[in-house]
């Protein structure tokens, strides 16, 4: 198959740097203020009524709501349990993904329409049709109320759109790299790890905070897999705050807050990997 080379910017670059700071304007007015008023509100007083208008700065000001969290909800343990399936499944995810992605770029033309189709297929199953035959096989294995299940799906890339969003950036590196690589003798595997991944690092940084934020913030798999308490996850964790008395709201959010940091952490510095590679590229 042949590549395509990726050509100059159609945009020059001033009105590339206008449109990220519109962009960044976007985001902060449609996300900015929710967070604001997430964080002000896990630090009110836990036991009050809930104020009848927005408090930016709560009266008293207090951090009894996230140490209610931490001990109520077993925050601690369950950011733990969150960040030990995250470590394991956001690179075993990316790196099953990028490699997928990579042999079918390398596929016949014939064999990769095949690929395509399956996935594309693949990809309109819902998640929720497979949750019975996959608790059946993970019951049968021993696995249920383990951590296991909450991991495994990185092990096919997680998802068939990561596999596609890879093909389509190793697809469009140039030819002529391929067959210098081919020149150089270096094997398939050498030339995917040492000259195919590090070129499209922005790919790599989008999907790894894509797949971190959907394995961090899931819900429906650790519901149906984990009994165990000492085995939640955030999720979890944040569901039995959720069923506190309403004045105890300050409480959950704090949890809240607790589960959003990591992610915004995460976007950030996708998103400032993604924007300085651009910049290198484009110069």
């Amino acid at each position: 198959m042949r590549g395509r080379g990726r050509g100059p910017s159609p945009l020059p670059e001033g009105a590339l740097r206008v449109w990220r700071t519109l962009g960044a304007a976007f985001v902060l007015l449609v996300f900015v203020p929710p967070l604001v008023l997430l964080v002000s509100g896990s630090l009110t007083q836990p036991g009050l009524p809930p104020s009848p208008t927005p408090q930016l700065v709560p009266d008293p000001l207090t951090t009894v709501g996230y140490e209610q969290a931490v001990e109520l909800g077993g925050l601690l343990r369950a950011s733990l349990n969150s960040v030990l399936v995250a470590v394991v499944a956001v690179p075993l995810s990316v790196l099953v993904a990028s490699l997928a992605g990579f042999a079918m770029a390398r596929l016949a033309p014939r064999t990769t329409g095949v690929v395509v189709a399956a996935s594309l297929v693949a990809l309109m199953v819902p998640a929720t049709a497979l949750l019975v035959p996959r608790f059946a096989i993970f019951r049968v294995l021993g696995l249920t109320d383990t951590l296991v299940p909450l991991v495994a799906p990185a092990l096919v890339g997680t998802s068939p759109l990561y596999v596609l969003v890879y093909y389509l950036a190793f697809r469009a590196l140039p030819a002529e790299l391929y067959d210098a690589c081919l020149v150089a003798d270096l094997s398939p595997v050498r030339t995917w790890w040492r000259v195919a991944l590090p070129l499209v690092r922005p790919v790599t940084a989008g999907l790894t905070a894509l797949t971190f934020v959907l394995t961090w913030s899931n819900f429906l798999d650790p519901l149906v897999y984990v009994y165990d308490r000492d085995l939640f996850t955030l999720p979890l964790a944040l569901r039995s705050l959720s069923v506190l008395d309403p004045t105890n709201f300050p409480v959950f959010l704090a949890g809240a807050v607790v589960a959003t940091v990591p992610a915004l952490v995460v976007f950030v510095l996708a998103q400032r990997r993604f924007l300085h590679t651009s910049d290198r590229n484009g110069r």
